[in-house]
């Protein structure tokens, strides 16, 4: 009986859930961890990047991307379906700066990506993203961050963790997160909330970081500041 509900994403079980949703959630808890925090100057978003092959071209794997000047995105889970959000979310904010003429607010782009979430949910022929993402920005509320799930729901937070072992993330977060925290504390704190579960030799080949504040807007740390703030947690 369990297995007609699992199958179908349009049907409800009789315990009140959508089985492929929660598929979808186990897609995300099984992926590569990423996390972000808002410092009271900025935001930071961090991710382990780690290729699972040495033949592989490391510059291929671009685990958080630049939706617009003033804000970032990265994810935990399948990395074709964040693909597509990518592009859909980069149209949003795009056709919202044509329409009003100044950049878009970090909470309507999350409520853009949300509802494109949330349809996937509800036609029959289609299964849900199976990545949870984190979209961080600088926009006249200051620094933002938001965590978008498959199912469509979105939370503003002030720090947060996705895939493996993100419970083990999320209390550690609780445990070294204030709301006084600048930008470089705040980038310590990731890198320190990574090594936690990371698996072997970290080093700045296999993560990836990026900062977003009013002044420079969103960007990409480049490896060699990486390797300077891992020196500086050790």
């Amino acid at each position: 009986m369990s297995d007609a509900y699992s199958f179908s994403l349009t049907t409800f079980s009789p315990s009140g859930k959508l089985v492929q949703i929660e598929y979808a959630l186990n897609a995300v808890a099984q992926g590569r961890p990423a996390l972000g925090i808002k410092a009271k100057n900025g935001v930071v978003l961090a991710t382990e990047a780690k290729m699972p092959s040495v033949l592989m071209e490391q510059s291929t794997l671009k685990k958080i991307q630049v939706v617009d000047e003033h804000l970032g995105i990265t994810y935990a889970g399948m990395s074709p379906d964040f693909q597509v959000i990518v592009k859909q979310a980069r149209k949003k904010a795009l056709a919202y700066n044509a329409q009003y003429g100044t950049k878009a607010p970090v909470s309507q782009v999350a409520r853009e990506i949300a509802g494109i979430l949330q349809d996937a949910t509800q036609s029959g022929g289609v299964r849900p993203y199976g990545c949870s993402l984190m979209l961080a920005g600088f926009d006249d509320e200051g620094p933002q961050l938001f965590q978008i799930d498959p199912s469509g729901a979105y939370f503003k937070w002030k720090a947060s963790a996705l895939g493996k072992n993100y419970v083990n993330s999320k209390t550690f977060l609780e445990k070294r997160y204030n709301e006084e925290l600048d930008l470089d504390d705040a980038v310590h704190t990731a890198l320190l909330t990574l090594k936690e579960g990371f698996e072997g030799a970290m080093d700045e080949n296999n993560i990836q970081v990026a900062t977003c504040t009013k002044e420079h807007g969103f960007k990409l740390l480049s490896p060699s500041d990486i390797k300077d703030y891992l020196q500086e947690v050790e």
